[in-house]
């Protein structure tokens, strides 16, 4: 009987590439994410009058501090953990290291996580919507056409779009857990096992390294006079 994990186990993910690339490209992706956010909150702390810690009476109606120091150094630390961890992804699916991939899934889960209790409170919660939609700045576009909708036209629309996002945040999460299984069985069937006759176990070393190694020539044979 074929169990759900091998059932859904595959070596290649979308564009028909191997789930070992397309976890190096989700890697490097989220690297530059991470990497321009970083840029922005060294900025930030870098010209304070340039990035106002505080958006102006004009933008939300009250004068709220949004971001301080403490705030920008957290963001700070998280986005340089994110960037840790998405190298560690990718190069453990560059030097196939299936250790090195499993922070980065991990947090594949935990962001799934999140969003799909921020669905359920949607669900629970269905004016959250309208009360967010309140929260915005007077110059949001298309802000009171918005509003003005049916209030469980806007749920499903909510859901639908945390739907698309939670099939493709599960999607990417099927890959990286592809590229571990493959990269871990690879890393076991390194080592070939031959069992002897007389009850001995002879470890053979692997089909790249055997096949780099000549073949020994046979010692000459001499003739009897």
């Amino acid at each position: 009987m074929i169990s759900p994990w091998d059932r859904w186990y595959s070596t290649s993910c979308c564009l028909c590439c191997h789930v070992r690339t397309g976890t190096i490209i989700l890697g490097i992706w989220y690297m530059l994410i991470n990497a321009v956010v970083l840029l922005i909150l060294l900025s930030a702390l870098n010209d304070p009058v340039q990035y106002r810690y505080h958006l102006t009476s004009s933008e939300l109606g009250t004068d709220i501090d949004v971001m301080d120091d403490a705030n920008i150094c957290i963001a700070t630390a998280i986005s340089l953990l994110m960037i840790l961890i998405c190298g560690m992804a990718t190069y453990g699916a560059y030097k196939q290291h299936a250790a090195w991939i499993i922070p980065f899934f991990c947090y594949q889960i935990f962001d799934f996580a999140l969003n799909t209790l921020v669905a359920i409170s949607v669900v629970v919660y269905p004016n959250t919507v309208q009360d967010y939609l309140q929260q915005l700045p007077g110059t949001f576009p298309y802000k009171e056409d918005i509003m003005s909708t049916n209030n469980m036209c806007l749920v499903f629309a909510v859901l639908l779009f945390i739907g698309c996002i939670l099939s493709f945040k599960a999607y990417l999460i099927g890959c990286v857990w592809n590229c571990y299984r493959y990269v871990s069985g690879r890393g076991t069937t390194e080592v070939l096992v031959y069992v002897t006759t007389n009850d001995t176990t002879v470890l053979l070393p692997p089909y790249e390294e055997a096949v780099a190694i000549p073949p020994k020539e046979p010692p000459p044979q001499y003739m009897e006079a």
